[in-house]
């Protein structure tokens, strides 16, 4: 009876955590732990202020209670060990001719450059793998960064996760829109500009 009753509850875990609305977590190591560490900051209340703040360098942060798309991202990679003030930074610092040129500066700027979805779109180019923008769903795996341009013209980013939509077709997305970190179904609601994976590792 014991042992019957020990299958059944494995059985239900398995049932649970293995229906439609999950998918596996990503075999790779680095991925998981990033979406973790997105998922970890669904538990933070962050009011959406992107203002311009000067910063400690490296490692360096806006107060944790404000913050925008970029620094959902630059403090999830933070979480799992990488810096991406400080590796935007250098890399503006070698290459600066590539960056965009929207702000009209001379110059990198450690305290904002990472904190900029087109920043990290030309880093993310470079430094990690971009992909194509499919319209596959499978195409996207957790722990994948996705940029959109929202209603006027705005840029966006947030990272793919393991959990999926509620007819388990899509991938789900943790990201900060405007009220603060959120795990949503917009994979594909709105146009999407680059579809990118990045550990650190080039």
């Amino acid at each position: 009876m014991r042992l019957m009753a020990t299958f059944r509850l494995a059985l239900t875990v398995v049932l649970v955590f293995c229906t439609p609305v999950f998918a596996q977590l990503p075999a790779d190591e680095f991925a998981t732990r990033l979406v973790a560490a997105a998922m970890d900051r669904l538990s933070r209340d962050v009011t959406y202020d992107g203002s311009y703040r000067r910063i400690d360098y490296p490692n360096g942060d806006v107060p944790d209670k404000i913050g925008v798309c970029t620094d959902l991202i630059v403090r999830a990679y933070r979480s799992v060990g990488i810096d991406l003030q400080q590796a935007v930074h250098e890399d503006m610092k070698a290459n600066f001719a590539v960056y965009p040129k929207i702000w009209n500066h001379s110059g990198p700027d450690p305290n904002i450059d990472h904190r900029r979805v087109p920043n990290l779109q030309v880093f993310l180019e470079r430094k990690g793998v971009a992909l194509g923008n499919s319209p596959n769903p499978e195409d996207y795996r957790p722990g994948d960064l996705v940029t959109w341009t929202l209603p006027g013209n705005l840029p966006h980013i947030g990272i793919v996760v393991c959990r999926r939509s509620s007819d388990g077709r899509r991938p789900l997305v943790v990201h900060n829109i405007g009220a603060g970190p959120k795990l949503n179904d917009v994979l594909f609601e709105f146009p999407i500009t680059g579809h990118y994976r990045y550990d650190g590792s080039k």
